[in-house]
């Protein structure tokens, strides 16, 4: 999929977000198949320059002339009782340098199967009831939150990033698992597809510290889905040390992975979700930080880590105020200690082992007695888990009333003031 088509695909996916109120997948297709219908974007094409703006108003009232059109009128309109609404599952867009074709359903698999068949048969979507849902039908949509989203998970292969990945597919979502380890995203996509009998993970490469990879990677998303609904930035890094003697370049790796590396998995993501927005105003989008409760309060002997995570949320509230205009929600979850995780119980790099070998904890001669003294810090007595996140996840993405926030999952051990 060449740059522009990267473009107009989210804005096609926005067309159906805002029309069926549901996720969708979509794909470039062959742009010799005949479509159903046609969507002129020529005249976005000014001076050489693509104008999303213009793009996506034509998208817009050429959708709405074409489901004008499938409308019963006259006595069929009288008679219809529950109108089911019909949105076309092959779409053609002239540009001024070519024709491009999406295919549009509802999960990957439904939409390649529609491609490689060219089956042009129509969605189906019930017509809505014009009510606002109930009590009890928002207690049920709260399981359901996630339920076909596109989502993408960085440091995804492995530790918390691993769990969540679990959990989002688990939830009924389409995930991208993005890891610098693309072999262990691999792994773990090829274990979660098997599972499940179907396509559920998609593995991509990154270095989210380099913009190259990241503009990279959500090129991909673009070309695979057509579009994302929920980016978990979680890749990061930990280097201890005191500021007495901690090398520079431990200090800026911390830095670039924890702090830089957020900014351009947003400057990104958001890039995709705006598109998607321009034609789906009524679409809420997240992208959602793992943070720490070192962005809480300071962390003695781990000042790259804190501090980097202090910026983290200096961001979250930041991007929340810009973005929302396009209903991109942006939070952060500050968890506690994962201490059953590779960060701390790693057996060469973990933090038990650095904290011992620093000396951060008075009297400890071993890593169990380094374990003890932390968890003894939580009121709970124990670390954050892998589900103990998830559920600040699905609250995040379910309250569209929200952004900005900076969510403590620590056992009580820091508390909001």
């Amino acid at each position: 999929m060449d740059k522009l088509m990267q473009s107009i695909a989210p804005l096609i996916r926005g067309l159906y977000l805002q029309n069926s109120g549901r996720s969708v997948i979509v794909l470039a297709g062959d742009s010799l198949v005949e479509a159903d219908c046609t969507i002129d974007m020529g005249p976005a094409f000014q001076n050489g320059l693509f104008n999303e703006n213009m793009a996506a108003k034509i998208a817009s009232e050429t959708c709405a002339a074409w489901l004008f059109e499938q409308e019963p009128s006259g006595v069929e309109a009288l008679h219809e009782k529950s109108h089911v609404k019909q949105l076309p599952s092959c779409v053609r867009v002239q540009t001024a340098t070519g024709i491009g074709t999406f295919w549009v359903d509802w999960d990957l698999d439904s939409c390649r199967n529609r491609m490689k068949n060219q089956d042009r048969k129509p969605l189906q979507v019930p017509a809505a009831t014009g009510q606002a849902p109930s009590y009890e039908q928002l207690f049920q949509n709260r399981i359901r939150v996630a339920e076909g989203k596109v989502a993408l998970v960085t440091g995804g292969a492995q530790g918390f990033g691993e769990e969540l990945v679990l959990g989002l597919v688990g939830a009924g979502a389409l995930v991208f698992i993005a890891d610098l380890n693309y072999e262990g995203a691999q792994a773990l996509a090829n274990r979660l597809n098997s599972q499940y009998g179907r396509t559920t993970a998609l593995p991509v490469a990154c270095n989210v510290a380099d913009e190259a990879s990241v503009q990279e990677m959500f090129a991909q998303v673009a070309e695979w889905a057509g579009g994302l609904d929920i980016c978990v930035s979680n890749a990061g890094v930990l280097k201890a040390g005191s500021v007495l003697d901690q090398e520079l370049a431990a200090f800026k790796l911390v830095t670039d992975v924890n702090y830089t590396a957020f900014f351009l998995v947003t400057k990104h993501a958001a890039q995709v979700m705006r598109l998607q927005a321009l034609t789906a105003p009524d679409w809420y989008t997240d992208i959602i930080q793992i943070n720490s409760k070192s962005g809480l309060e300071g962390s003695n002997k781990n000042g790259a880590y804190a501090g980097s995570k202090f910026g983290g949320i200096g961001l979250v509230q930041s991007f929340a105020m810009e973005l929302v205009e396009y209903h991109i929600k942006v939070n952060a979850i500050c968890p506690g200690n994962f201490f059953d995780g590779p960060l701390w119980s790693d057996p060469q790099k973990g933090l038990f082992v650095q904290y011992l070998q620093a000396g951060k904890v008075p009297g400890a001669k071993t890593v169990a007695d380094v374990r003890a003294f932390y968890e003894a810090k939580v009121p709970m007595k124990r670390g954050c888990t892998g589900p103990d996140v998830l559920r600040a996840l699905f609250y995040i993405i379910e309250q569209v009333y929200e952004t900005g926030q900076a969510v403590p999952v620590t056992g009580g051990q820091v508390m909001l003031h």
